[in-house]
């Protein structure tokens, strides 16, 4: 029986080992490569041409390929052949929904039992999409209460991905030249991003940003 071969995408080398194991207690699996970037995934996949590529969400980028949305966008439109599963610790709905448009096939929380993984590498391998329902706890650091997810589920895709670059140190031209906008353009989605959060400052940002794991 032909085995189904799978390109792991993370930047943390445990979680690749842990999956990599795990998956390959499975003989109809194979795990022919493990990435910590997105450069090396785009290499693997044009190079091993594997039935399934297994990717983090937030990963170390680059010029070209970048993580998120972008990196997504990018496998999605050049690889078609490929089935993209997210393992992710984001929880942002807008996100996860935004995941399922552009044409993944699947996503596992990385708060959930390995075993899920199997589960969805088995429905796809039927051909099918794996859809768990969506997300819906926030980081037990702030209490669920209403007004703070509707912050969060009133920021756009872009103006998320802002937050998330921005969250992780980099300046305003520098989420410019990543995501290939003006500066123009990143200021003014980083400023309707905080009215939207309700935050004034961009220590009051930042700290809304960590301690909503938005750069997990």
């Amino acid at each position: 029986m032909k085995k189904i071969k799978i390109v792991l995408a993370d930047d943390h080398p445990v979680v690749l080992m842990g999956v990599s194991e795990y998956i390959e207690r499975d003989n109809r699996y194979e795990v022919v490569a493990q990435v910590q970037n997105s450069t090396e995934l785009v290499e693997k996949l044009q190079r091993l041409k594997p039935d399934v590529v297994i990717t983090d969400y937030n990963m170390p980028g680059d010029e070209a390929y970048g993580d998120g949305i972008k990196l997504i966008e990018y496998l999605i439109r050049h690889f078609p052949n490929i089935q993209v599963l997210i393992l992710t610790m984001v929880s942002n709905n807008l996100i996860l929904s935004r995941l399922y448009d552009v044409g993944v096939a699947g996503i596992v929380p990385k708060s959930s039992d390995l075993k899920e993984i199997l589960v969805a590498l088995n429905t796809l391998a039927k051909g099918q999409s794996y859809r768990r329902q969506l997300f819906h706890s926030l980081p037990s650091v702030i209490e669920c209460v209403e007004p703070v997810e509707d912050r969060i589920s009133s920021l756009s895709v872009r103006e998320f991905e802002v937050l998330r670059q921005f969250a992780a140190g980099m300046s305003v031209n520098e989420i410019a030249h990543l995501l290939n906008r003006s500066k123009k353009t990143i200021s003014a989605q980083k400023i309707s991003a905080m009215r939207k959060l309700q935050v004034t400052t961009d220590h009051e940002l930042l700290s809304f940003c960590i301690t909503m794991r938005f750069i997990v």
